[in-house]
């Protein structure tokens, strides 16, 4: 005989849990080894959705038990009778739990545990995994053992995997209107009774350094729902940690809730003979008086409450720290003295910045040692004070990859924790709190590695899909890593569209692309120098790279590129922003890797650079980090454009080459919105490095608006036609310069000297033909023609944008949209039919034609005939 138990007091989970295995165990019986919650009995007798068909313990004969399954427990002490044949070698042991282990667990020969919200969660994965189907009903029931267990989906212990249950289950028909009646019921009379003396008992206790709340309260009767009660105590008064203990009919029930890692109120319930999760456990107290349940509650809470850790207890003190007015190279020897990685900067006697080995050594390689170390110190850093708990410390060190926090009173310095600290904290308290840790992590990998391959799916094409899992795996045969990387991986966050592919490979790029291209019949480009290649599959282009560090010579210059790993790969990059990458190797495919915070700085809408001596060593970055602001809708973070202002100040984009900073204009001139970043570089002052007299004035504002909207207008109109846009754009910034202001750009960006007519000297001829029209008050269509044909689409955008005048504006856009698409009937051949020999004549008489059909004088083919014979005709030789 098969039978299904759970643990005595069963809750909703733990009967979902029973119904779930059910369908798992067709053939098992059903049976509580006690009672289950008074307000389980209300549900099912109140409820016609389902009707749970259990066997009463009595009526089990335990002799001819050959399974037990045990569901939501495993934990000997809470399953009743049934322990009774827990250590026969004859019964087979199934177990499905997602509680915490304790010393007296079962063990069976079939062991499904997994740390989640509650075991109906693991059900839902198993029955998904194992195209198990649910009723509407049986989904309703199993819902309410999620919604019960997590709170609605808002306790601590909620995992990801339970909203991703309880969406399945939605899926498969479960109502959430009987789940919502269920959980949020209106209290009765004798509840409400009860919450007052909760309220009225509760008291704060100080317990090595935690605040605990305890709350007390009796009753004849039985309560139902007891545990909604104690969350809204804990809701009401935000209480952290929470033990009521109850008397109701001759018992004492204890009920615990809490908020903090560092109290595991489950331990607390198996000393009561009780059981739970860390965050919410209960037991039943046989023999004890209220009284005497609370003075033993305090009792055990003194002696498993462990010390709170905070910053004061694991900081070393007193702390090296750099004047805020030393020079970089001063500080980087009292760095290389002590050994140290990172120095607080004091200005003031008060916390300033901090400045690590990396700054100096890189401020000292590109000349920079004797500035001050403010110039270059870390302004945006993380702090702690004394108080500060240990759990904190561990999420900013572990979490956000801080690797130094100061410690500070009053903004003073009075200590620092490092990694080193944290690792030592880790060996003091025993391989036990490591382990933790690392598990904690390891549920946070899995946790972004779902999330983001299901928005990977959501957004990118099945093509590309199929091609990153393709690399995935042809990198697994090869033994490399490869990795999707950079704004690639933003865009997918950022929910916009890049088909631009960057994948980064930890092996030889070239020759993974070799064997890429080989094996799915693919065409790719290869540039040996800098060991990259492309791949191009239809409007999809695919950039393969090996993981490579960089280093710089000197300021401006090109980067020496050596071969590394991902994470020196994406540290090399730009901005945060662009350093996310995702693992495509099949197992660990859609895995994010944020090595410097970047998730969190896309969320918080920011650009920051990685290193502070980043525009020192590639001041194209300076315009990037305006493009993507103004793209995005970001903000510059405060220290980033410390350091823009910094590297202005010091002329550093004067030494990048005339074809590299024209090369970033470009970009900005292609942007959605180039006037917004023009401003930008305006406020940092750097229109100077492409012209000493360019200037952001209220005319260029309004000039470059004006452009914007023309080139919307212009867009819409003509989605085919091949221009560029920031021809327009360059033609409007030069537009208040004087006569001989080109040839300046021209010699600042020596490669467009032969462009230059062509791009900005005909601002010339542009503004030569604006002002033609603008003198005449009733000008033809013809003379119109005449005036602008000889303009590129670019010049006529730009005089559009320039004129002031709506009838201006009228005729030049009559000229885009039809004139300069007007052509006479006629042809040279037709010409020579009609007897006219050729020559240059013909040009004569066609242009003629063409005036005259512009100025509405012919319309038909006849029309041009009867032109040609009236005005051309007439005494001319004929052709033979």
């Amino acid at each position: 005989m098969e039978v299904i138990t759970t643990h005595l007091n069963a809750d909703f989970d733990a009967v979902a849990s029973m119904l779930a295995a059910k369908k798992m165990y067709p053939k098992a019986k059903l049976a509580f080894p006690g009672s289950q919650e008074k307000g389980l009995r209300d549900f099912f007798l109140q409820s016609t959705i389902y009707v749970l068909q259990a066997e009463r313990i009595k009526n089990i004969d335990l002799e001819k038990i050959t399974r037990l399954i045990l569901v939501d427990i495993r934990q000997r002490d809470r399953i009743g009778r049934f322990k009774e044949i827990i250590d026969r070698k004859d019964v087979d042991i199934h177990i499905y739990d997602h509680h915490a282990p304790s010393e007296n667990d079962i063990v069976g020969s079939v062991n499904v545990i997994e740390e989640v919200g509650a075991t109906t969660t693991i059900f839902c994965r198993l029955f998904e995994k194992k195209k198990i189907s649910v009723t509407p009903d049986e989904a309703t029931i199993m819902m309410m053992g999620i919604y019960e267990d997590t709170g609605s989906l808002t306790f601590s212990s909620t995992t990801a995997e339970d909203f991703y249950g309880a969406a399945y289950l939605l899926k498969q028909g479960g109502n959430l209107n009987v789940v919502a009646d269920i959980v949020s019921k209106e209290l009765t009379a004798e509840q409400v009774s009860i919450l007052y003396e909760l309220i009225h008992t509760a008291s704060v206790h100080v317990i090595n350094g935690i605040d605990v709340v305890i709350a007390t309260a009796s009753t004849d009767l039985y309560i139902s729902d007891f545990a909604v009660l104690v969350h809204k105590l804990r809701d009401m008064e935000n209480i952290n940690v929470l033990f009521v203990l109850a008397e109701m009919e001759g018992r004492v029930y204890l009920i615990a809730r809490s908020r903090l890692r560092s109290v595991d109120v489950s331990k607390v319930a198996l000393q009561f003979g009780g059981g739970g999760h860390p965050s919410a456990s209960s037991a039943t107290l046989k023999g004890y008086t209220l009284p005497q349940a609370e003075e033993k509650l305090r009792k055990i809470l003194h002696r498993n409450l462990r010390p709170l850790q905070s910053a004061k207890d694991l900081m070393t003190s007193p702390v090296i720290s750099a004047d805020a007015d030393e020079s970089l190279r001063t500080v980087g020897e009292r760095i290389s003295k002590f050994q140290l990685n990172t120095l607080p900067v004091i200005k003031d006697s008060r916390m300033a910045g901090l400045v690590t080995r990396e700054i100096v050594e890189r401020a000292i390689n590109h000349n920079l040692g004797e500035l001050p170390v403010k110039e270059y110190m870390i302004t945006d850093f993380p702090k702690v004070s004394p108080s500060t708990p240990w759990s904190k410390i561990q999420r900013m060190m572990l979490e956000e990859n801080q690797r130094f926090l100061p410690v500070c009173r009053s903004g003073k310095v009075i200590g620092a924790i490092s990694r080193t600290d944290m690792l030592r904290f880790y060996r003091i308290n025993g391989e036990k709190g490591s382990r933790k840790v690392y598990d904690f992590d390891y549920d946070l990998s899995k946790v972004r590695k779902r999330d983001f391959v299901s928005q990977m799916e959501e957004q990118l094409p099945a093509s590309i899909m199929d091609l990153m899992r393709s690399s995935g795996r042809l990198a697994d045969e090869m033994g490399y890593q490869v990795f999707a990387v950079g704004g690639f991986v933003r865009d997918i966050l950022l929910r916009q569209k890049n088909l631009d592919v960057d994948l980064v490979v930890e092996g030889e790029g070239i020759k993974f692309v070799r064997e890429f291209a080989r094996r799915y019949n693919l065409a790719a480009t290869y540039h040996r120098k800098f060991g990259t290649a492309r791949i191009v599959v239809g409007e999809v282009k695919i950039d393969v790279a090996s993981a490579r560090r960089e280093y710089y010579e000197h300021p401006a210059a090109l980067p020496i590129v050596e071969l590394s790993t991902i994470r020196q790969d994406l540290y090399r990059r730009d901005f945060t922003i662009n350093t996310l990458a995702i693992r495509l190797n099949p197992e660990y495919f859609g895995e994010m890797l944020d090595f410097f915070g970047a998730k969190k700085d896309v969320k918080s809408r920011v650009v920051k650079v990685i290193h502070n001596l980043s525009f020192i060593e590639d001041p194209t970055r300076i315009f990037r980090a305006l493009r993507f602001e103004q793209r995005f809708g970001f903000a510059i973070n405060k220290e980033t454009a410390k350091l823009i202002q910094n590297a202005v100040r010091m002329d550093i984009p004067l030494r990048l080459s005339g074809h590299r900073i024209f090369g970033e204009l470009q970009l900005i001139l292609e942007e959605g919105n180039p006037p917004s970043i023009i401003r930008r570089m305006a406020d940092f002052d750097l229109l100077r490095f492409f012209h000493p007299r360019l200037a952001f004035t209220t005319e260029m504002e309004i000039l470059m608006e004006s452009i914007r909207e023309v080139l919307h207008w212009f867009e819409l109109l003509f989605l085919t036609e091949k221009w560029e846009k920031w021809r327009v754009y360059l033609l409007g910034m030069a537009d208040g310069l004087p006569e001989e202001g080109p040839d300046e750009f021209g010699e600042r960006f020596a490669f467009l000297r032969k462009n230059t007519r062509k791009v900005l000297s005909e601002r010339v001829a542009a503004q030569c033909a604006l002002s033609k029209l603008q003198g005449e008050n009733a000008v033809t269509n013809s003379a119109v023609y005449e005036t602008l044909h000889v303009l590129s689409t670019e010049a006529l955008l730009y005089i559009m944008a320039k004129t002031t005048q709506q009838r201006i504006k009228k005729v030049i856009s009559n000229y885009i949209t039809h004139l300069r698409f007007a052509e006479s009937i006629l042809t040279g051949e037709d010409l020579k039919k009609m007897g006219l020999a050729p020559g240059r004549l013909y040009k004569q008489v066609l242009d003629s034609l063409l005036r005259a059909r512009l100025d509405g004088k012919v319309r038909t083919r006849e029309d041009e005939i009867r032109f040609v014979n009236k005005d051309f005709l007439s005494g001319l030789p004929q052709a033979d």
